[in-house]
C-alpha cells in the first residue's frame, strides 16, 4: 500500500510561500501539503519547510530531480524529512518546561 511521504526543503528564499513551493513540487506528483516555516517573533521564514509527496515514489522523484537545484535565486535542498517526534523531545528538555506558565 502507498503512502504519504514527507520531504524536508532546506535553504529555502525568504520570500517563497506555500503556494510557491507546492508549485515547485507538483511536477513530480500529488502535493498533500507544503509548508514553509515561519518564526513566530518574526513572522519571517525560517529558510525551510516541509513539503507531503502523495505516495513514496512521487517523493523520490521529486528529491532526485529537485535537491540541488534552484529555487527563488537560491540552491534547495530536498530530503526525506526526520520523524517529528525528534523534535518535540528536544524541546521539552532545553526548556525543562518553564515557559509553559505563559500560555493563555
Amino acid at each position: 500500500m502507498a503512502s504519504n511521504k514527507k520531504l524536508y526543503v532546506g535553504n529555502l528564499s525568504h520570500d517563497l510561500d506555500n503556494n510557491e513551493l507546492k508549485t515547485i513540487f507538483q511536477p513530480y506528483g500529488e502535493v498533500v501539503s507544503a509548508q514553509v516555516i515561519m518564526d513566530r517573533d518574526t513572522g519571517r521564514s525560517k529558510g525551510f519547510g516541509f513539503v507531503e509527496m502523495g505516495n513514496v515514489e512521487q517523493a523520490q522523484a521529486a528529491i532526485d530531480a529537485l535537491n540541488g537545484t534552484e529555487a527563488a535565486g537560491r540552491s534547495i535542498t530536498v530530503n526525506e524529512a526526520r520523524p517529528q517526534a525528534d523534535r518535540g523531545d528536544r524541546g521539552g528538555r532545553s526548556f525543562g518546561g518553564g515557559g509553559g506558565g505563559r500560555r493563555f
